[in-house]
C-alpha cells in the first residue's frame, strides 16, 4: 500500500561531520548531544538548559549555546505518498476538523527539541516549522485515496507547529498503528523560511518506536488485530539509518510521551 521504501541520503562519518560542521556551510541534520562527564562542557550544557527553559531565542550566544557538543547525523528519508500540505496549525492533531471526530487510540505527546548547529554549537531554533503526519490505529491516513479506500477531505493526525524560542514544538497525538509492508512509523518534516515562500531549508525523515514498546501498546483495543506485523528489522527504510531515528517513548498516566532532540546546520 505505501510505497515509501526508498531511502535517501547516507549516514556520514564522525569524520566527515568534523569537517562539515568546521567548513562549507553544508546543510546537515543532527542530534546534539553532549557527554555527560564532559567538563567543561557539562556546564555549558546545564546553562544551555536553563537558558532554553528561560525562553532565549535561537540566536547564538555564550548563555544559548552547548560548548563542543558531539553531534550525530540524522538520515534522511523519504517523504512518501501520503504527504499532503493541509496548512493545519494545531498542536493537538487527534481530530478531524470537518467533524471534531477524535481517532482512538492510545494518546502520545510527542516534542520535538530543534536546534541550530552553528560553528560545531547547538543552539535553540525558534521559528523552524514542524509537520507530523502518522496512520491511524488501523494503519489508515487521512485526505488520501488508495486500493484499501478513500479518506479524502478528512485530516486526522495532521498538523504543524512552529517552534518556541526555546526550540520546542509538542503534538498531542496517538500512538501509531501499522499497516502492511511497514514497520510502525511517523513522518516528520522541518522547514525554515516560513510558509510564505519557498522553505529556506527542508529536511524530511521518519521516526520509528522501540519494537518492546510496539509489542505492549499492539496488544491492547483499538490496535490488536489478525496479521503480521512488520518489525523494524524488516523494514528497508530502517535498515537504512532507523536506529538514528528511535524513540522509546516513557509511560505517564495518560499514555506515553516522547522527545525527539535534532540539529539544523
Amino acid at each position: 500500500m505505501d510505497d515509501d521504501d526508498r531511502p535517501v541520503g547516507r549516514i556520514l562519518s564522525r569524520r566527515e561531520i568534523l569537517a562539515l560542521l568546521g567548513g562549507s556551510g553544508v546543510a546537515l541534520l543532527a542530534a546534539c548531544t553532549v557527554p555527560a562527564e564532559s567538563s567543561p562542557g557539562a556546564a555549558a550544557s546545564a546553562s544551555a538548559t536553563a537558558a532554553r527553559a528561560n525562553g532565549v531565542t535561537g540566536q547564538a550566544s555564550p548563555s544559548a549555546a552547548v560548548a563542543r557538543p558531539s553531534c550525530i547525523v540524522r538520515p534522511a528519508l523519504t517523504e512518501g505518498p501520503y504527504y499532503v500540505d493541509e496548512r493545519l496549525e494545531r498542536s493537538d492533531i487527534r481530530s478531524d476538523p470537518s467533524d471534531g471526530s477524535v481517532r482512538p487510540g492510545t494518546p502520545l505527546v510527542l516534542t520535538f527539541n530543534v536546534s541550530a548547529v552553528t560553528g560545531g554549537e547547538c543552539v535553540s531554533l525558534a521559528g523552524a516549522i514542524v509537520d507530523v503526519w502518522h496512520c491511524d490505529a488501523a494503519g489508515v491516513y487521512s485526505d488520501v485515496a488508495d486500493p484499501g479506500g478513500s479518506t479524502k477531505g478528512k485530516k486526522f493526525l495532521r498538523g504543524y507547529q512552529t517552534t518556541a524560542a526555546s526550540g520546542l514544538a509538542t503534538f498531542t497525538t496517538i500512538y501509531p498503528g501499522w499497516y502492511q509492508g511497514r514497520a510502525v512509523h511517523i513522518h516528520f518534516k522541518i522547514r525554515t523560511g516560513g510558509r510564505g515562500g519557498p522553505a529556506a531549508f527542508e529536511f524530511t525523515s521518519q521516526l520509528f518506536f522501540d519494537e518492546a514498546i510496539n509489542d505492549a501498546v499492539f496488544a491492547q483495543a483499538p490496535y490488536a488485530r489478525a496479521g503480521q506485523r512488520l518489525r523494524n528489522d524488516g523494514d528497508s527504510i530502517y535498515r537504512s539509518g532507523g536506529d538514528k531515528l528511535l524513540l522509546k517513548p516513557t509511560r505517564d498516566p495518560n499514555g506515553y510521551v516522547a522527545q525527539f532532540d535534532i540539529g539544523l546546520a
